[in-house]
């Protein structure tokens, strides 16, 4: 095991002492040391119910057979980060998660990892740690929000854009509005269409990441939570015949994501993170991709923001 490099031998009675100190039992010495990469935050509606699925997912590790290790990553809501200086940050937070993610694992000599992850530049961080680092590794998406409802109207984050419009058009009064803003986003979850995290959460799925039925399975539900736990004992079968993710995201897998992209329908900023995603996995992949493969899969699917289907329908 890579971790027999921090906790077997003579020298290392140190690094032992220190496990000792986090509170590893001396029976989970001999078990593969799984980290669990959390971007829990209670600022980022896909990422604030995080806590119970790193529950589940440590349960589902030591079900395998494996000692759990939680560790954090920052997480930014693109939302909120919207129409400011914020969004300048965006984007550079995907290096930071990959780089994070990566001298965790290495520092500690961990054997696997399960990526908890939900948002927008969140999830291609983590997959490019994952097949950066190529030890195995598997992905939980938190998945998206169930639909809103203002006055029995179902309502998405997205309408909100338009809500406002309305109010300056003198077709809707303030206390409308109000309404609209606290009903259209009823809990945690991504955003109920088919944006950048619940497009890459489809995409990571179709590769091979994460499990089936991950990317559409709502926040907050009991699917969800059993999913969590799946994936946490699925790893230690990853790690038991050595799977590391550059078995998985092969170039046949990212052509098959933009497919599935294409037919959904999916966000175009997937452009960016597949790209990353395939360059850090050694992959010659060129925008020409998206261009045949586009031209070549129909457009199946009717979901937000063009469409008025939730995630919720697609699930």
């Amino acid at each position: 095991m890579r971790s027999d490099e921090v906790k077997q031998g003579l020298e290392r009675a140190p690094h032992r002492s220190l496990l000792f100190a986090c509170g590893v039992a001396e029976r989970m010495m001999d078990r593969p040391f799984i980290g669990i990469a959390s971007s829990f935050t209670d600022i980022v509606p896909g990422h604030v119910g995080m806590r119970e699925l790193e529950r589940a997912i440590e349960h589902g590790v030591f079900a395998g057979g494996g000692q759990a290790f939680v560790f954090g990553l920052p997480a930014i809501c693109d939302g909120i980060a919207m129409g400011h200086k914020g969004m300048h940050y965006s984007l550079a937070l995907r290096e930071l998660i990959a780089d994070s993610i990566e001298s965790v694992a290495a520092a500690h000599a961990l054997d696997g990892l399960v990526l908890l992850t939900n948002c927008d530049k969140i999830t291609p961080g983590m997959l490019m740690a994952a097949v950066r680092l190529n030890i195995p590794a598997i992905v939980v998406t938190a998945g998206p929000m169930a639909p809103g409802y203002y006055r029995k109207q179902r309502l998405s984050y997205g309408e909100t854009y338009m809500a406002a419009a309305r109010v300056k058009r003198g077709e809707m009064t303030q206390t409308e509005l109000r309404g609209w803003e606290l009903g259209a986003c009823p809990g945690e979850g991504s955003c109920q269409g088919l944006y950048t995290a619940n497009t890459m959460a489809c995409l990571t799925e179709t590769m091979g990441m994460s499990l089936p039925g991950s990317g559409a399975a709502l926040a907050g539900t009991a699917a969800k939570r059993r999913i969590a736990h799946d994936s946490g004992e699925r790893l230690l079968a990853l790690v038991h015949d050595n799977i590391c993710p550059r078995d998985i995201v092969t170039a046949a897998a990212v052509r098959n994501a933009i497919r599935v992209d294409q037919a959904l329908g999916g966000s175009s900023n997937t452009v960016l993170p597949l790209l990353a995603i395939a360059r850090e996995a050694g992959l010659e992949m060129s925008l020409d991709w998206f261009d045949a493969l586009g031209r070549a899969t129909p457009h199946i699917a009717e979901l937000l923001p063009w469409g008025r289907n939730h995630m919720e329908d697609l699930d």
